[in-house]
């Protein structure tokens, strides 16, 4: 499920999960069991790419996953999961499917849904917590950021469109349809980390596996 604070904040899929403490890495939020990829097969760019080079092989053409170009430890303070309960606890979250084809909207408090509806992802139905993911869908182009956890990405280019079901979850996809993708039909793919930024193209094909339940930001352009 996506799920969105209202008036404050959105929150991205799967992107909390209880923790015994705020003091444990990650901000308090427990680490899932999903497996990264074998291999990372997105070109990765450090804070010296400038913008022309950006523009030159990047912004039109490809995904780039960027290290080093941003600074969000003062973000990250603020989402550790005793801030935000202490901040938005009481509010409430809109929950929907991350589905462009699905639009049930359910409201509850942010605290429940934090201590009893994010759990691991049950692979038959769109959900919270590691293993949970958004399908894949095309937009203009964007980026994402980590926070905290780890978040898996799957990428095609427009002229490629992915084999899916648009009711199927991502790790459904993963568990049931990517092992028998010959290798030139599989996807672009890597997994995020904590202060790295992905960049996508417009029309970029994409979907995502949250491996650990995580905090994330995401902005689109144009």
């Amino acid at each position: 499920m996506a799920a969105r604070l209202f008036p404050l904040l959105l929150l991205p899929l799967g992107w909390v999960r209880p923790g015994a403490c705020t003091d444990l890495p990650g901000g308090g939020w427990l680490a899932g069991t999903v497996p990264e990829e074998p291999r990372c097969t997105v070109e990765r760019a450090d804070a010296s790419v400038t913008y022309s080079l950006f523009l030159q092989r990047f912004a039109f053409s490809r995904p780039v996953i960027l290290g080093g170009v941003t600074d969000n430890s003062a973000f990250r303070a603020l989402c550790t999961r005793e801030k935000l309960l202490a901040a938005f606890g009481p509010l409430p979250v809109r929950l929907s499917t991350a589905n462009t084809y699905s639009y049930r909207k359910v409201d509850v408090p942010f605290q429940e849904y934090v201590d009893h509806l994010l759990k691991p992802q049950d692979p038959a139905r769109l959900g919270s917590g590691s293993g949970s993911g958004v399908p894949f869908h095309w937009h203009g182009p964007g980026f994402s950021e980590v926070i905290f956890g780890r978040k898996r990405w799957f990428l095609y280019p427009p002229d490629k469109h992915p084999h899916f079901h648009p009711n199927e979850t991502t790790l459904a996809w993963l568990q049931h349809t990517y092992p028998t993708l010959p290798p030139a039909q599989r996807p672009l793919e890597c997994t995020l980390r904590p202060g790295e930024v992905l960049y996508f193209p417009d029309r970029w094909w994409h979907a995502t596996l949250n491996l650990d339940t995580s905090v994330f930001i995401s902005t689109f352009l144009g």
